[in-house]
Formats: structure tokens, sequence, C-alpha cells
């Protein structure tokens, strides 16, 4: 009986034969370790059935897992010749299963089959942040989120305020979700090898703060406060504001510290600060 789950061999094999050279432009690192992809869909705590959009899904290592476990998937891949050769390697393995082939930038789509409710993807390193902030933005119907990214980039997204790591990701992710850490990820279950390691992100769905200002609004404010870290508020936030004056009156009407830095406050807290940004700086 042919295995369902990809290794090793089966990679490099199925990207020889596709002509496939691994891009670092691309983010391409096949996952190639079946126990690891069996972990990963362990740990993404999916409901029975849950229909899952991948993002990247390569050669298929991980779609194949998410499939095994009785999930239909929803896949984004932006490299036209692995999104063609990807239906042929499902229905090789698994030809019950249900899939769905998008070939798009997951920057850009808008618009997916089956109205998938979880998000468990191998992200690319040097997109990975835009990608869920986009996803979450775009996509309200995703409940839950699993995904694999760089370790610092793990780290970024599930920092508390306070502490070392937190900043812009941290704060944007907090608008849509509570983020935490669900484990390292080896980077020999990779090919090729990448230069770091790779962490899990659980991502779950909340309500974003209670404000009368938008979403573009208190990130602006985000944005602002961490542009330059080691300043304080009432320095970072001039621009925002108009000047220094104007930027210590919005923070003192929010209830903030002007002599605070931006890495501080929580995301709620810059919720507060956008409601009082000057009129005429809105």
């Amino acid at each position: 009986m042919t295995p369902v789950l990809l290794g090793p061999a089966e990679i490099r094999s199925r990207a020889a034969s596709l002509g496939i050279r691994p891009t670092k432009t691309l983010g391409q690192n096949f996952l190639h370790d079946p126990n690891t992809i069996r972990r990963i869909v362990r740990t993404a705590e999916l409901a029975p059935g849950e229909r899952v959009l991948e993002i990247g899904p390569g050669l298929g290592s991980l779609t194949l897992g998410l499939l095994e476990a009785g999930h239909p998937v929803t896949a984004v891949e932006i490299d036209p010749l692995l999104a063609g050769a990807l239906p042929a390697t499902v229905r090789e393995r698994l030809p019950d299963a249900s899939l769905d082939v998008v070939t798009a930038d997951a920057m850009r789509v808008t618009a997916l089959p089956g109205e998938p409710t979880a998000l468990v993807a191998n992200l690319p390193y040097n997109v990975a942040v835009p990608v869920v902030l986009h996803l979450l933005e775009n996509f309200p119907d995703l409940r839950t989120g699993l995904v694999m990214v760089q370790a610092e980039v793990a780290e970024r997204l599930a920092a508390d305020p306070g502490s070392k790591a937190y900043g812009v990701p941290s704060v944007k992710a907090a608008w849509y979700c509570a983020a935490t850490r669900a484990g390292a990820i080896s980077r020999a279950v990779f090919w090729p090898v990448p230069n770091v390691d790779s962490g899990l992100v659980r991502l779950v769905r909340r309500d974003p703060p209670a404000t009368s200002a938008s979403r573009v609004d208190v990130f602006a404010a985000v944005d602002a406060a961490f542009a330059q870290r080691r300043k304080t508020l009432r320095a970072a936030l001039a621009g925002w504001a108009g000047s220094p004056a104007a930027a210590e009156d919005a923070l003192r009407a929010a209830g903030i510290d002007p002599s605070a830095r931006g890495e501080t406050l929580d995301v709620t807290a810059f919720a507060r600060l956008a409601e009082h940004r000057p009129p005429s700086r809105l």
C-alpha cells in the first residue's frame, strides 16, 4: 500500500520531476517528516470534518496530513506549477479527499471556495505576518489558526505587553485574536534545511476592543508608537498627533502616561488612544 504522507525521498523526487528548485524568494522549504505533519494536525485541534485553509501547500506534505485526518482543504498556492501538480498528488494517495486549489498570492486573495473556518499553514518566513493579518481581516469566518513561522516571528506574534519581543505584529494580531505559542519545530524536518528554527502559533478569533475608532486608525497609532521604540510616546507620537503637546493631550485623555513607551500598551490602550487623535489628523 502506498503511504499517504510524503517522506524526504519522495519530496525530492517530486520536486525533480516538476523541475522545481526551492527558492528563497517564495520562501520554499518543504516539510517532509510524517511525524511532524501529524503532530501539527493534532495540535491544530480542529473540529471533526472542519474545512481548513492552507497557505503555500507546496508539494502537498501538510495537505495530505490534513486530508488524511478527514478535513476538506482549500489550498492557496502562488506557484502555478505547484498548484497544478497538487490535485494529482492528492488523487494518487487519497482519491476520495475534498480539495480545492486556488492559484493566487495569499496577500491578495479575497474570496475562497468552501468557506474554511480554520487556518493551518507552513507560512513563508518573509511574508508570514502580513499574510496572517490579511487573512484575519478578510476572512472573519476563520475561527482558529495554527501557523508555522520562523521562531522569532512566533515569539513576536505571541508576545505580551512589556516583553522584549512585543511590537507591531503582537498588537495587530491581538486586534483579531489571542495568539499563543504552541511548540517548536526543528529545521531538520525541511528540505532544503532553513537557517532558522520554526515555531507554531495558535490563533483563536475574538472580538476587537470595543471602540469608536476604526481598525485603520488604531493601526496608525500602533505604527507611530513603534516607529521609534526608544522614544517616549509623547515624542514618538508627535507626527501622528501634529506636535508633542498634542500627543501628550491625546495620551492623557486616553489615560496613558506620556512618558511611557509603546511596548507597554496593549491593544485596548491603543484603541483608546486612537479615539483621542486630534480631529485635524484623522
